[in-house]
């Protein structure tokens, strides 16, 4: 009796002591990070609008982009809900419209004209970009919790790296990638603002996607690209 006691005692120290250290293992995992980061990664989708286009040219269907990447957090004050946002990017943008892209024959030099009274089955021009995003952030974040208010705004440098515009009508197809007059350097303004996973995110070109070489007769083609949509992000 009195060894069954004392085994009894023994296991219940043991017992005891396993808790002990379940319950620190807890506490450690649970540890508050007081250095912590917010939305690193990006993801978004976006509406596409050509503004300032030319008189004749005009939109049609769902012209729409895709944005993913990294940003790197960078907290400015104690409390961490001011920030500097500096990342890296991928961008794809279509755009659905009537401005016919083509090339003179025998001088391989751009042309630009509207299809406002042609018949055709599509038309449509796209741009594949990497863009490093910099933004000033203001969150209501805490460490306890990764629900919050945020407004993010700033401007992305971009650089167009593929063009492509695509052509159809029965038995005609055009295809171009290299246009004169293209602007392959994009600089735009960026506004984000939500809570928690949806939040809404507007960008607009600050230059135009041609420069003044490209011209529909006597007009300059232009164009500023206004985007409209969500915007995901994750730690």
């Amino acid at each position: 009796m009195k060894r069954l006691l004392i085994s009894f005692c023994y296991c219940l120290f043991v017992f005891s002591s396993f808790g002990q250290e379940g319950e620190q293992g807890i506490t450690i995992n649970n540890e508050i990070d007081s250095l912590y980061r917010e939305d690193q990664f990006y993801a978004g989708v976006t509406f596409n609008l050509l503004v300032n286009k030319p008189r004749d040219v005009s939109q049609s269907g769902f012209s729409g982009g895709l944005h993913l990447g990294f940003i790197r957090d960078m907290p400015i004050n104690k409390k961490r809900n001011f920030a500097i946002g500096l990342g890296l990017g991928y961008s794809l943008n279509i755009y659905i419209q009537d401005l016919f892209i083509g090339e003179e024959e025998g001088a391989e030099k751009s042309i630009f004209s509207s299809l406002n009274e042609v018949e055709y089955d599509s038309n449509k021009f796209s741009t594949h970009l990497i863009e490093a995003p910099l933004e000033f952030r203001w969150r209501t974040s805490t460490p306890e919790t990764h629900k919050f208010y945020r407004i993010y705004t700033g401007v992305k440098m971009g650089y167009i790296y593929s063009f492509s515009s695509n052509f159809e009508q029965p038995n005609n197809q055009v295809k171009q990638t290299t246009v004169d007059g293209l602007n392959r350097w994009r600089i735009g303004a960026t506004f984000t603002f939500g809570w928690n996973t949806f939040n809404f995110h507007f960008y607009y070109s600050v230059n135009t996607l041609f420069d003044e070489t490209a011209r529909i007769n006597e007009e300059a083609v232009g164009l500023n690209t206004l985007k409209v949509g969500l915007m995901f992000y994750i730690l």
